[in-house]
């Protein structure tokens, strides 16, 4: 398995690329005939592929921007979630969702556990006691 990474990058890139017309001077970039300018395509766009990539990989402003949205299916039809919850209706204590993951909604069921694992947040949920 070695071997042919060895001699991938001692062997056949260092010939691939002494083999590449490139001029000693800026003048000899005018005298270039088509067929060099060919030959000049393929190590030109894979160096524009890595850059590219490495530019996505490690720039913040490379990266597309994360969504604001934190609810991705809760009462989607309604333009605001409002939930009323009368105090007295709470017998002992109640955990509410926070992290708009649960399939109880309004009480949360701990889906914030897997939440917080994907994503590094530390959310839980809202929990009231009755007196």
């Amino acid at each position: 398995m070695v071997q042919p990474v060895a001699h991938l990058v001692k062997v056949s890139v260092p010939n691939y690329l002494s083999g590449l017309p490139i001029p000693d001077s800026i003048g000899g970039w005018f005298k270039l005939g088509i067929k060099d300018w060919l030959a000049l395509i393929p190590p030109t766009a894979a160096l524009a592929g890595l850059t590219y990539i490495s530019y996505r990989a490690f720039c913040p402003k490379g990266r597309p921007a994360p969504s604001g949205r934190v609810n991705h299916r809760i009462m989607k039809d309604n333009p605001k979630v409002v939930d009323t919850i009368d105090v007295e209706d709470i017998s002992e204590k109640a955990a509410f969702c926070r992290c708009w993951r649960t399939k109880n909604w309004p009480y949360c069921d701990g889906s914030h556990g897997a939440h917080n694992r994907e994503t590094g947040d530390n959310v839980g949920p809202l929990v009231v006691n009755a007196k």
